[in-house]
């Protein structure tokens, strides 16, 4: 009779553990699924694009050679494939990154190896080969970011390749959230402006979307090889697979200098 009164009045400990118990494990599943959530937006689109090596029919380790060919304006100093090439041409090795300005799981992989691909190139072993596509438009509410910064990567890329990786830094450090209305212009222009790039022609660029016709033959190029997805990543030849080589600290500078003593 008392435990059942003490029940109904709330003052049974053994009731308010049962209950504290309850509570924890909820709380404990909300912070998984809120867990879980972030790790699918911070894969985003990019990831969702694979398909298996199965359906493909790729080995995951082909060459990746796009050839380019546009009805609008073409950037000076890029490479047929459309990319914009940082470092020696005949460095020992040769990286391609295939990115979309707008993929968080690009981002992921600036973060993680900006600073390895900066150095390799400083030092002579690698050349690093940016081609920037843009296959999410869709994800910036009608604002074309992902196009208008591709052709600013054009712009300011091929302008001057040596304050191009500083720039591309500061583009995936502030890269907008998918869904929401991404950069403007002016906001374009003054990353620009920031990285070095302050020739008034740059910034009339920019705004008129110079290269947009380009970047889109260029992104149809580039998936007419077969990729599936971005971040794309190619050492001598060969496409980096690794999650850990891609998106941990540094990881992918070991793959470099493993290809450089070949």
């Amino acid at each position: 009779m008392s435990a059942q009164v003490n029940k109904k009045s709330g003052n049974n400990p053994l009731a308010k553990a049962a209950q504290a118990d309850r509570n924890r494990k909820v709380l404990i599943q909300v912070g998984v699924a809120v867990v879980l959530v972030g790790l699918v937006a911070a894969i985003g689109i990019g990831l969702a694009m694979r398909k298996s090596d199965k359906d493909s029919g790729g080995d995951g380790a082909s060459a990746f050679a796009p050839t380019v060919t546009s009805s609008g304006a073409i950037p000076p100093n890029v490479t047929a494939g459309g990319a914009i090439r940082i470092g020696k041409a005949d460095a020992k090795v040769r990286v391609q990154v295939v990115a979309d300005l707008q993929c968080p799981a690009c981002q992921m992989f600036e973060q993680a190896n900006a600073k390895t691909l900066e150095e390799e190139v400083a030092n002579g072993t690698a050349s690093v080969e940016y081609n920037i596509i843009s296959f999410l438009d869709r994800a910036s509410n009608g604002n074309q970011y992902s196009t208008r910064a591709a052709n600013a990567a054009y712009v300011v890329g091929s302008a001057d390749p040596s304050k191009f990786q500083n720039w591309l830094a500061t583009m995936f450090a502030k890269q907008p959230k998918e869904g929401g209305n991404g950069m403007t212009d002016d906001q374009l222009i003054q990353i620009a402006n920031e990285a070095g790039y302050t020739d008034p022609a740059i910034a009339e660029a920019i705004r008129g979307n110079k290269y947009a016709q380009y970047v889109k033959d260029e992104t149809t190029a580039v998936f007419g090889t077969g990729l599936k997805s971005t971040p794309s990543v190619y050492v001598a030849g060969k496409q980096v697979t690794d999650g850990q080589s891609l998106m941990s600290q540094g990881g992918l500078k070991p793959v470099i200098e493993a290809a450089a003593k070949q």
